[in-house]
């Protein structure tokens, strides 16, 4: 899940569809991509781009992983907010409205902040529940 999250980050769907089922073929444990060269990985994570940085980033984080003590997802590096929030709802169970956008929108939240369609930030709502069905729009 983690190198999921790291793909994702500033790179859309699509590329990390193609590229994250041979990742985890090629590398499915953290000893595995310890032992893996990191120019056949960057080979294999270029079309996601900054290969050199994500590179990095899994071998640091694979490094965290294994002596993490599987609490706060956000102890390995690379992993921010969503990761984190992730974790949280989908290994550990936890129920709680989550402050990012997509799975606010996964677990049907309401969004706190308007978007433009390239992304942008164009307004912010005040803190909602699912039951304010009244900011399901965010208007």
């Amino acid at each position: 899940m983690f190198v999921g999250c790291i793909m994702l980050n500033q790179t859309g769907r699509k590329p990390v569809k193609t590229v994250l089922p041979e990742f985890l073929e090629r590398w499915p444990t953290p000893e595995a991509y310890l032992a893996s060269d990191p120019d056949e990985v960057k080979a294999v994570i270029r079309p996601l781009g900054f290969y050199n940085r994500r590179e990095n980033t899994f071998r640091r984080m694979s490094q965290d992983f294994l002596v993490w003590d599987h609490d706060d997802a956000r102890d390995l590096h690379g992993i921010g907010r969503y990761g984190s929030e992730s974790y949280r709802i989908f290994f550990k169970g936890e129920r709680f409205e989550p402050e990012d956008k997509e799975l606010r929108a996964y677990l049907g939240y309401p969004q706190l902040v308007r978007y433009n369609k390239k992304g942008s930030i164009i307004g912010q709502c005040r803190s909602a529940s699912v039951s304010d069905t009244a900011l399901h729009s965010c208007e």
